[in-house]
């Protein structure tokens, strides 16, 4: 039988512990990269950078961020296949917009009438970083939505390959933001997702039934 995506939906959960044993492999990683890439942003804004940790080496150095405040989180990052690092973008500048402008144009998003729809896209993508920078005074809080918009569709994403992933803002951003250098790039780390697969035995998550408010909590049909 085929699965469905609320078939994903119900059966992922925050996985509690790791099999190290278990790796992902190198086609399923390219997925994983996919994932992050084409995730949907407002506007195409695409603001955030990620560091994928894959050798003891580096998900050592991205377990930093978790010992001292967080260290019931660093046995899930040590131990998991891989981690991911999510970053926003602390800033939304003319030279930001205009790459993500021309990586547009070579993709040939404009190709039907290149110079009429590149400057309908950059006005209306430049009005809303205005609104943000401007009027609403919330840009670096709107960079960060779109990665956590990044995350939902990451995880819905894993979990359709077989992946599991634990979602974690119990780590140092701080600490993170040193340890890879991403302030000097432009970016602020938000959180880390370990992913592999869940050690079955240690994993107490695993059997617990899912719990959701009931849709006549959270729903209005109108």
């Amino acid at each position: 039988m085929t699965s469905t995506i609320t078939d994903y939906s119900r059966a992922r959960y925050t996985v509690k512990a790791f099999n190290p044993d278990r790796r992902i492999s190198d086609a399923d990683m390219a997925k994983v990269r996919d994932l992050l890439r084409l995730s949907p942003s407002s506007t195409n804004l695409q603001p955030w950078y990620f560091v994928i940790a894959s050798t003891e080496e580096g998900k050592a150095r991205v377990a930093k961020s978790a010992e001292t405040k967080f260290p019931f989180n660093a046995p899930s990052i040590k131990k998991a296949s891989h981690v991911i690092v999510f970053a926003s973008r602390l800033e939304l500048t003319e030279d930001y917009l205009q790459k993500v402008l021309a990586q547009e144009e070579a993709d040939g998003r404009f190709a039907a009438n290149p110079e009429e729809f590149k400057a309908q896209m950059h006005g209306g993508r430049s009005l809303f970083s205005n609104i943000h920078k401007h009027d609403m005074k919330d840009a670096q809080h709107w960079m960060d939505k779109q990665v956590y918009l990044n995350l939902g569709n990451f995880l819905l994403g894993v979990a359709a390959l077989g992946i599991d992933a634990t979602p974690m803002e119990g780590v140092d951003t701080q600490a993170l933001d040193a340890e890879f250098g991403l302030r000097e790039k432009g970016y602020g780390s938000l959180f880390v997702v370990p992913i592999g697969y869940a050690d079955t035995e240690a994993d107490y998550n695993r059997a617990l039934p899912k719990s959701r408010l009931r849709e006549e909590d959270i729903m209005l049909e109108v």
